[in-house]
């Protein structure tokens, strides 16, 4: 089966289990995923269930597509991701981010856990994302263009949109949440970053490193949609802070920042 095959087949499977069309997707990172928990009169459709679709292997990633109501606007939330790491090639791992276009969704918030680079930062505080740096040797648009989602060269200047990010942050003061923003850098992984490549990554200009995330939004921008990203700084980045890096500390640190991290998804949903 051809890949728009694929993506269309897997929507028509989604939107046969709801109601409502969601015009904002969420994709939760490692240790985030409970905020699909919160939504109103959920439908929960596993990975599992969809016909030829991909399936995570990260602890942390359940792998569910979650339908729902959150702050009055219609949601999709993908409850954990694919990862180029595993295995899975660009193209194959944003699939999810195709299907929420062709089921028509318009906003996307995506979410990570991430180290932190910049030596303001600390553990636990939380990153709009301004802009990216592709560090992982690939592409998802590579290969040939799904012409019915976007162009075969598009523009990226403004793809974590600069508008939704000015209300992001407005909104973010009002409510008293502290809220950093910067670049995010995407290495392959599946390793953490070695000492010297954090420090190539600060001289490059990247505030926090991560294995996720770019992928999806070059993916999200080329089908029409506007992006927002968070990234969640759960450590670190190696060599920063003279302590061994681990998944736990990652999971555990996103725990403890659980309610901040919910009470910035409910502004930013009010934002849209």
């Amino acid at each position: 089966m051809k890949l728009a095959e694929t993506i269309s087949a897997a929507a028509d499977y989604l939107l046969s289990h709801v109601q409502s069309r969601p015009t904002i997707g969420l994709v939760l990172g490692s240790g985030l995923g409970d905020f699909a928990d919160t939504l109103e009169n959920p439908v929960r459709v596993p990975y599992a269930q969809i016909p030829d679709f991909p399936q995570p292997t990260v602890a942390g990633h359940s792998g569910a597509f979650v339908f729902g109501r959150r702050c009055g606007r219609e949601v999709v939330v993908l409850q954990g991701r694919l990862h180029y790491y595993e295995g899975f090639t660009q193209q194959a791992l944003t699939l999810p981010i195709r299907v929420l276009a062709a089921m028509g969704v318009k906003t996307l918030v995506l979410t990570n856990a991430a180290g932190g680079v910049n030596l303001g930062f600390h553990a636990g505080c939380l990153m709009l994302i301004s802009d990216h740096i592709n560090y992982s040797g690939q592409n998802p648009l590579i290969g040939e263009n799904l012409d019915a989602f976007g162009p075969r060269f598009p523009d990226v200047s403004d793809l974590y949109t600069a508008r939704l990010r000015a209300a992001v942050k407005e909104r973010a003061a009002q409510a008293g949440i502290p809220l950093e923003e910067g670049v995010y850098m995407m290495f392959s992984g599946p390793n953490y970053e070695t000492p010297a490549e954090v420090r190539m990554a600060r001289i490059l200009g990247a505030d926090a490193v991560g294995m996720s995330t770019v992928p999806e939004a070059l993916a999200a921008g080329h089908s029409g949609m506007e992006v927002i990203g968070v990234s969640c700084i759960t450590n670190m980045a190696a060599g920063v802070l003279p302590v061994k890096l681990s998944h736990q500390e990652v999971v555990e640190t996103a725990n403890r920042v659980h309610d901040d991290f919910h009470r910035l998804l409910e502004t930013i949903l009010a934002a849209i």
